[in-house]
């Protein structure tokens, strides 16, 4: 049976994408492309234009602050408080905030819900726009032109590569991630977790299985 999906969602995409690189004066493994960026960096401190200690408290930020745990707890919450599950699919920009989760790239949230007949999948076919309140930085894949264009061509074929096989009957619907719009997906949750608290459950959330190329891990004990 072959793979059925829908055309990716959205249109309008960021021009750019951001970069953050942190202080480092050893550039004998730098690519080149890394190299020319903290040339640029140390050119721009050097006229003033930007902050080195306000970089460094960014990068900082997004790398220990901010990142897919933050999401595995929207999802946990969702997971075990269907009022807030409700304000979630409702109105996700809002009931992310309530947790705390707010900022730039996480402006306009949609949460999308799989369920046993729907599998959700994000991509960005154009860039590389992404939730960063609640996933962090994206990851190096999610930005590559091979997934951007397999994962509207052939999304099942972009589940078995990251080890994912569903039902055949399973629909696999794609949303393009833009500068209006960032998406969160909620995956189901998992058997054998009754009674787990938020804590547990959060544990079980992968960052793969909230952009929808995954599935949250296997419990073994809560």
């Amino acid at each position: 049976m072959s793979s059925n999906h829908s055309p990716a969602h959205g249109h309008a995409h960021d021009d750019g994408e951001d970069h953050h690189h942190g202080h480092d004066h050893d550039h004998s493994h730098l690519s080149d492309m890394d190299i020319r960026v903290r040339a640029l960096q140390s050119l721009l401190e050097a006229k003033g234009y930007i902050d080195p200690n306000a970089l460094d408290e960014l990068i900082q930020l997004y790398e220990h602050e901010v990142g897919p745990q933050n999401g595995a707890r929207v999802v946990a919450k969702a997971w075990t408080d269907p009022a807030y599950a409700e304000r979630l699919f409702a109105d996700a920009t809002t009931a992310i905030a309530e947790l705390g989760y707010t900022g730039r790239q996480g402006e306009h949230m949609v949460a999308l819900k799989n369920t046993p007949d729907t599998h959700n999948m994000v991509v960005c076919t154009l860039c590389s726009c992404y939730p960063w309140p609640v996933l962090g930085l994206p990851p190096t894949w999610y930005k590559s032109a091979p997934y951007r264009a397999k994962a509207v061509a052939d999304p099942r074929g972009v589940l078995a590569d990251f080890g994912v096989s569903l039902p055949d009957e399973t629909y696999i619907e794609v949303y393009d991630s833009t500068a209006e719009v960032r998406y969160l997906v909620v995956p189901m949750r998992p058997d054998g977790t009754e009674g787990w608290d938020e804590a547990a459950l959060a544990n079980l959330v992968t960052r793969d299985a909230m952009i929808g190329t995954g599935l949250p891990a296997l419990p073994t004990s809560p």
